[in-house]
């Protein structure tokens, strides 16, 4: 074999290969369309003049989020999603990176039992979980509201974020911690400037994973809530009349807005890591 020549280079190639490459690239491509051109509908049925989406489209205009915006009922709706998103994301990752520690680090004797026992919600169908967490708030005689949707969005979202951490701590190398103790760095100052900067992408990971899946949550939401209504439920009541554009421009703000948190995210982080590699230098 001839100096700087790998093995792979040497190997005998099919003579289909070069057109199983093409069909892979157009099956790629096909499942992408499929993905994504709904929402592409989505958003473009969202300028529709015409008060029934669908093609020939008879002009574009902003007047359907002119009404989004001076709707009431979706104001409600959005900000009792959004404060339940939030308050759910902040103790589901408060929750889940704390219980994330013994998980991996405390010496559990059957650690794939605790895992299950973790993971066990998300395997749960939601039908059975929303119905189980309305019988467990009836026996506690607790009113409905958006307190109880919060208990029950932390059930399911909780979890993934203890998946996510778990996995970042158990690709973690202990022996950054061991130099920090060996410069002197007790437990507190260890966890604070070397472990938990370390795990920050998967808490922030977890934390925007938690706001989609609480924002998205419908069916745990309709069997926790009480007169109240967040943005799937308010989505769901106004189909029943039809699919107007206000709601394709409603959905279009709520994918902007799930984009523009998951950028925000992705810069936090870059910016993060950027900053700590300064540091270290």
């Amino acid at each position: 074999m001839a100096r700087g020549t790998s093995a792979l280079d040497t190997m005998p190639v099919s003579p289909l290969a070069r057109q199983t490459r093409g069909l892979l690239a157009i099956l790629a491509g096909a499942t992408l369309v499929f993905l994504y051109l709904p929402i592409a509908f989505l958003i473009l049925f969202s300028f529709e003049e015409a008060d029934t989406p669908g093609f020939p489209i008879t002009g574009l205009t902003l007047h359907w989020y002119e009404k989004m915006l001076s709707d009431s009922g979706i104001h409600t709706a959005l900000f009792n999603s959004i404060q339940v998103a939030v308050i759910v994301a902040i103790l589901a990752t408060i929750i889940g990176t704390m219980a994330a520690f013994p998980l991996v680090r405390g010496g559990i004797r059957f650690p794939g039992a605790a895992r299950i026992l973790f993971t066990l919600p998300i395997m749960i169908p939601g039908v059975l979980l929303g119905l189980g967490l309305l019988v467990f708030i009836t026996l506690l005689k607790i009113k409905l509201g958006l307190y109880t949707v919060i208990a029950g969005h932390l059930v399911f979202t909780t979890p993934f974020v203890v998946l996510i951490v778990a996995a970042r701590l158990q690709g973690f190398d202990r022996r950054l911690e061991w130099a920090a103790a060996d410069l002197g760095a007790d437990n507190r100052k260890t966890l604070r400037y070397v472990v938990l900067p370390l795990i920050a992408p998967a808490i922030v990971a977890g934390a925007l994973l938690s706001v989609t899946l609480s924002i998205d949550e419908f069916v745990v939401t309709f069997f926790t809530i009480g007169p109240q209504l967040t943005l799937p439920l308010f989505i769901i009541t106004q189909i029943k009349f039809g699919v107007t554009p206000e709601v394709n421009a409603l959905a279009t703000v709520i994918l902007v807005g799930t984009l523009s948190v998951f950028g925000l995210g992705t810069l936090l982080l870059s910016g993060g890591r950027r900053f700590g590699r300064r540091g270290t230098e």
